[in-house]
């Protein structure tokens, strides 16, 4: 079993945008559960990288995911399925010199499945945060949660990667953690 490790993780949050958000079958549900990855993500000081699929025509990442990301975060527009087929978002993920990626987004069987393939083939330890991800139907959603867990990707919920990172009630962060989730 792999257990994740805030020390060695990068958040790759992809293409959570207010019309694609608008679009999925679990709209309320993985915003808030976005949300709170992000947050907890900053609280930890694990870096982040966001993507944004043709922004200018599907708008920018929503703000409850925004609002929370720290200064050093990283932006990138992209209109390839797989955010690794962008140059500079592969570089990202290579300069940061973690070995497990974690992300989520929209959709879940299209970018996040392509996106999750990609990391897979280039050696990392990848896993997607099920409930933080969504796609128009609950077929095609869950039909790309399958087509990642063949892929080797790992597949865990919100609190799953919480509780990890923080690997106990000591963590001086734990609090702060927990509270998002109650």
């Amino acid at each position: 079993m792999t257990i994740l490790n805030s020390e060695n993780s990068l958040v790759l949050i992809i293409d959570v945008q207010e019309k694609l958000l608008n679009a999925v079958f679990n709209k309320h549900s993985l915003e808030r559960r976005a949300c709170i990855m992000a947050k907890a993500a900053s609280i930890l000081e694990i870096p982040i990288i966001v993507t944004e699929q043709y922004p200018k025509g599907l708008g920018s990442t929503i703000p409850g995911i925004k609002d929370v990301l720290s200064e050093e975060t990283q932006y990138f527009e992209k209109t390839a399925f797989s955010a690794i087929d962008n140059e500079e978002i592969l570089e990202a993920v290579r300069n940061s010199n973690k070995k497990q990626v974690i992300l989520y987004g929209i959709e879940t069987h299209i970018c996040v499945s392509q996106t999750a393939a990609a990391l897979c083939e280039l050696g990392y330890e990848v896993f997607v945060v099920c409930d933080a991800c969504g796609s128009r139907t609950e077929f095609e959603y869950s039909a790309g949660l399958s087509r990642m867990k063949d892929n080797g990707v790992h597949v865990v919920t919100t609190e799953i990667a919480l509780f990890e990172w923080l690997k106990g009630a000591k963590n001086p962060k734990f609090k702060e953690v927990q509270s998002l989730i109650k």
